[in-house]
């Protein structure tokens, strides 16, 4: 572990990424595991088919025509990162992790943070528009 990253469960045999997600949130069981799992079903309603997927030993990736985010737990934060961040508008102002990065971006979020919900359905869904291009 690194970065105050807590364990992770590692993939069994016939175990599929939602699953593992699914375990993820469950094995949180605070703030983190109600922030991952209301940040999945936001991708899902921006980006109805949206494919998930479990890596680097216990990360949920989500992905539609190529990455669109990760979502990283750690002690004090959950972490999306965009894998082609730099590239896509933010009118919200919803980045705010790594910012010097000359392609990924980052939302911190930490616990009693408000999420804006439209701004980052509206993300996710630059991020497969820039996917798509």
């Amino acid at each position: 572990m690194k970065n105050g990253e807590i364990g992770s469960k590692e993939a069994i045999a016939g175990d599929t990424p939602s699953r593992l997600i699914d375990a993820r949130i469950a094995e949180l069981g605070d703030w983190r595991g109600a922030t991952l799992a209301r940040i999945r079903a936001l991708v899902r309603q921006a980006v109805p088919e949206v494919v998930e997927e479990w890596k680097w030993r216990g990360v949920p990736v989500w992905y539609r025509a190529g990455m669109i985010c990760t979502g990283e737990t750690y002690k004090n934060a959950v972490k999306l990162t965009f894998a082609k961040g730099a590239s896509l508008d933010d009118p919200a102002g919803l980045f705010n992790a790594s910012l010097e990065g000359h392609t990924r971006r980052a939302i911190d979020i930490h616990e009693g943070d408000t999420i804006d919900e439209k701004a980052l359905k509206a993300l996710f869904r630059a991020a497969v528009a820039l996917n798509e291009s």
